[in-house]
């Protein structure tokens, strides 16, 4: 699906493991990334080294960007409206994510990354395939290499991009719709 949105690379993000998939699939590189189940919620780690493995909810936002840092990677507040606090913990972020289910919330996270001083970047947050690439981020590399992204994304070399199509808009509702449902929704933000 990657291929054919055109994307000339992915972030593979599992919940608490990373896997080693390649260097390519079909064409499309591949980085490495993990998204780590923290004590307020997730934070992605992307980049050379990310861990293999971790216990959801054991880790404080805090020790992760620690963790991401040391291991030569950056620390990413993904969909920061979803079920999460982690938008309030004071450490030192690398980006923040405009979640590609969530655009709505796009002027409030824009205001974090104000605040904070670091860019935004945008992802699918795709469980199916038919998901990948319908939010992306455009980076200012000439390489396709997990440190040459890392160094993108702390210089703010990133734009993040939402594609909007019909189709899009009904998968986002019916996100929209099991969210609340599931009150993974920030109460005071779930009216927009």
């Amino acid at each position: 699906m990657a291929r054919y949105r055109g994307m000339d690379a992915i972030v593979v993000t599992n919940h608490d493991f990373y896997r080693e998939l390649g260097d390519r699939v079909f064409g499309v590189r591949i980085l490495p990334g993990i998204e780590i189940s923290t004590t307020r919620g997730h934070v992605l780690v992307i980049g050379p080294d990310p861990p293999s493995q971790t216990d959801p909810g054991v880790l404080t936002p805090e020790e992760v960007v620690d963790l991401a840092h040391d291991r030569e990677c950056v620390a990413v507040i993904p969909h920061p409206f979803r079920n999460s606090t982690v938008r309030e913990v004071d450490a030192p972020f690398d980006a923040v994510e405009i979640n590609g289910k969530q655009p709505r919330f796009r002027p409030r996270v824009e205001a974090i990354a104000r605040d904070r001083e670091i860019p935004l970047v945008s992802g699918s947050d795709a469980h199916f395939p038919f998901e990948t690439g319908h939010a992306y981020t455009l980076v200012d590399s000439d390489e396709l290499t997990p440190v040459a992204i890392v160094d993108a994304i702390r210089e703010g070399r990133v734009q993040p991009e939402i594609h909007e199509t019909w189709f899009t808009q009904l998968v986002r509702r019916v996100y929209a719709r099991l969210h609340r449902f599931r009150n993974h929704i920030d109460p005071s933000v779930s009216s927009e």
